[in-house]
């Protein structure tokens, strides 16, 4: 372009936006106005941008933005010839068009004609002017804003106190500088102008005239007291963080998420050391350290060994001369907190688990299934169930019966009504306090696990088995009242709980099917009357919801592999005909599935195994199970019959042995058998005893090489 090109700096300035969606609204806000503006062509690479966001405002700086987009070549089509003109004049209709399109009636002699689907049509061939800044920055801004990611909107009036405005946070200021000029450009109600605002306590002055767009970061830290960099402002937060807890011997607890907020909170970052009384460690780190993070945003310190320590670190948004004031008065507000921590941890333990399991009956689970106390007996049963099918010890089988008793107790224990995300944790404290065998205690604490993707698993079998247990419990009951996801939507979680659901069964109790498991929850002998009717076997037929459960975790599975980069056909082929019921075999024969399509003969086999398909699919009676050799007159026929006597064994023998790899390579011998069959011999014939007989023969074929995977979906 020939237009001068210069930095462009846009900030909206606001009240205080909330923490956690900070850091998306600053990058969405800067990649949104970066594209609108390559879309008007006032500026070339969307990628060269750097944004900014503090707790007051959503800024970007962008190199290189025109003052005025090129003129462009356009052509538009205008009308079918045989509206647009009579007897070569043009009719009214046209002349109305093309002043619609800024042209007059000198633009009808350079009208060209080309045939445009079925009638021959004008068409206008005009230079579209190119946008100025102020044009294309104020639609691009009002696109910006309209598609940020705001978690709620806020609805605001103006001074005129007549009109409302709808954003995240009221908005007080907006700057739009191109190099050193102002932008006239409006949003939210606000005219653009080169005026700021920096720390709201320790900014040199109130206001900051801005003298260019290059000037804006430098001129708030050096005036306004402000890291406007939130990137810059974390790495700060993290060096500081470091230093003071090296300077003690120590370790700040990682914790990201936290880091992120709190980088969202502050301004200028000013890390300060603190502590609390010894006494409070008595109470679970975990507790304490929840305390810390959830309520008052501090990082606690461990120590080398990874212990929890009484000292802390507040990142505070103040650099005062003597900060123990600011000290001091953290610790003061943390010390009631971690009293009142102390004191549920101190009264829990004064009743036991087990005599808290019956309050669970007066606690709702679900309005149509039933209590917690009903649940936990549900659980209970099923996780007897699980650990009879898979063939558990005895004394396993009392842990896992003991942790799905226990499990829920926690839920009406005062530690846990005031910090939920302690569930589970306290029931392993609580256990042991009252002298539980600590595997148990072990699986109550791991019967929530995974709680997200890439979560740690139950660490025992006995956590393994109520972990599969519960989270069944949970996906059958939801199931069969019918409260499935839908779309985005999945309000019990009940996709992570089937995520869950797998990891374990293969990870953890390879020995137990996914069928079984699925049966196990289903015939809990404790449903309600809501789900009875899907969880039911009327006549023996399977229970209404198990199809739908299977199909549910047939789709997570799928989904999951596919992230792990196996093609679609490659799990179509291995999660066919349920061979995905054993877990723990679905790796392994997708790596032997993808060694066997490497082989020349895979190809032609994958092919002749989708016809075989195909055949036997059109036969309306049953297909016999042996082929008789007195029927067998075609040497293509009888060459192939011998071929599967002699390589099905070896196939069936791999299997057994687990070597998937090896059955599917023993399968390329029967490439140019089959292929020869299908060149000569007719398997359709009149003779109805020889047609099903080579019925019979494709049958054989079939099964043999569908032992490991659908091969037929290889098949282009």
């Amino acid at each position: 372009m020939s237009a001068t090109r210069r930095d462009l700096l846009v900030e909206l300035f606001v009240e205080e936006l909330p923490p956690k969606a900070l850091k998306a609204l600053s990058e969405a806000f800067a990649s949104e106005l970066a594209n609108g503006l390559v879309k008007r062509q006032l500026k070339q690479d969307a990628g060269e941008r750097t944004a900014f966001g503090t707790p007051r405002r959503l800024a970007v700086h962008l190199p290189g933005v025109a003052e005025r987009a090129d003129d462009r070549a356009d052509e538009v089509k205008v009308m079918p010839v045989a509206v647009g003109l009579a007897e070569g004049k043009p009719t009214p209709a046209l002349l109305k068009k093309l002043a619609s399109l800024g042209a007059d009636e000198t633009a009808v002699a350079t009208l060209s004609r080309r045939v445009d689907g079925k009638a021959e049509t004008l068409f206008l061939k005009r230079t579209v002017r190119g946008q100025t800044l102020a044009e294309g920055l104020q639609e691009a801004l009002a696109e910006a804003l309209a598609r940020l990611p705001i978690p709620k909107v806020m609805q605001y009036q103006l001074a005129d106190g007549w009109t409302t405005v709808s954003f995240v946070r009221p908005a007080h200021g907006l700057v739009a500088l191109h190099g050193a000029e102002v932008v006239p450009v409006t949003a939210l109600g606000l005219e653009a102008g080169r005026v700021t605002h920096g720390h709201r306590f320790e900014a040199k002055q109130p206001r900051i005239e801005l003298r260019d767009s290059g000037s804006y970061a430098v001129q708030l830290r050096d005036e306004g007291a402000v890291v406007a960099s939130f990137a810059e402002r974390r790495e700060e937060i993290v060096r500081q963080l470091v230093a003071a807890a090296t300077a003690e011997g120590l370790v700040v607890l990682d914790d990201a998420a936290l880091l992120d907020e709190v980088t969202a909170l502050v301004e200028r970052p000013n890390v300060l050391p603190c502590e609390f009384d010894h006494e409070f460690l008595e109470v679970p780190a975990e507790c304490l350290v929840l305390t810390m993070k959830a309520n008052q945003k501090y990082f606690p310190l461990l120590d080398p060994d990874g212990a929890l320590t009484n000292r802390f670190l507040v990142v505070s948004n103040i650099a005062p001369a003597d900060p123990s004031r600011v000290i001091e008065g953290n610790e003061r507000v943390v010390r009631p907190r971690l009293a009142d921590a102390k004191f549920f941890f101190d009264q829990d333990r004064r009743k036991t688990l087990f005599s808290r399991v019956a309050a669970l009956d007066r606690v709702v689970y679900h309005g149509k299934l039933g209590s917690q106390g009903e649940r936990v007996k549900r659980v209970q049963a099923i996780a007897n169930a699980l650990a009879a099918a898979s063939g558990a010890a005895a004394e396993l089988v009392d842990q896992a019966d003991r942790a799905a008793l226990l499990a829920k107790a926690d839920l009406v224990t005062d530690m846990v009504g005031e910090f939920p995300e302690l569930q589970g944790t306290m029931g392993r404290y609580y256990a042991l306090n009252d002298g539980e065998d600590s595997e148990v205690a072990v699986a109550i604490e791991d019967h929530y696990k995974p709680r997200f993707a890439g979560d740690e698993l139950p660490r025992n079998p006995g956590g393994a088995l109520v972990a599969v247990a519960d989270k069944l419990e949970t996906l059958v009951g939801l199931f069969a009242i019918d409260q499935l996801p839908t779309g985005d939507k999945d309000p019990f979680a009940l996709r992570r709980h089937a995520l869950g659901v797998l990891r374990i069964l293969t990870e953890r109790l390879p020995s137990l099917s996914l069928d079984r498991a699925i049966e196990a929850a289903i015939g809990a002998p404790t449903w309600p009357a809501a789900a009875t009717a899907a969880t039911a076997r009327p006549s023996g037929t399977p229970a209404p919801v198990r199809a739908a459960l299977l199909a549910f975790f047939s789709d997570r599975l799928a989904a999951s592999l596919a992230e792990r980069g196996y093609s679609a056909a490659e799990i179509a082929a291995v999660l066919a005909d349920d061979k995905f019921w054993q877990l723990a075999e679905v790796q392994p024969r997708l790596v032997a599935l993808r060694q066997f399509a490497a082989l020349p003969e895979a190809a032609a086999l994958a092919a002749a195994n989708k016809r075989v398909g195909n055949i036997l699919k059109k036969v309306e009676q049953p297909i016999g199970a042996t082929v008789d050799p007195a029927l067998l007159r075609e040497p293509a026929e009888v060459a192939l019959d011998a071929a599967l006597r002699e390589v099905g064994p070896r196939a069936e023998a791999a299997l057994a042995a687990r070597d998937y790899a090896a059955s599917l390579r023993a399968l390329a011998a029967l490439r140019a058998p089959v292929d020869a069959f299908f060149e000569s011999v007719m398997v359709n014939v009149d003779d109805a005893p020889l047609r099903a007989n080579r019925q019979a023969l494709l049958g054989r074929l079939h099964a043999a090489m569908n032992r490991v995977a659908d091969l037929s979906r290889l098949a282009g």
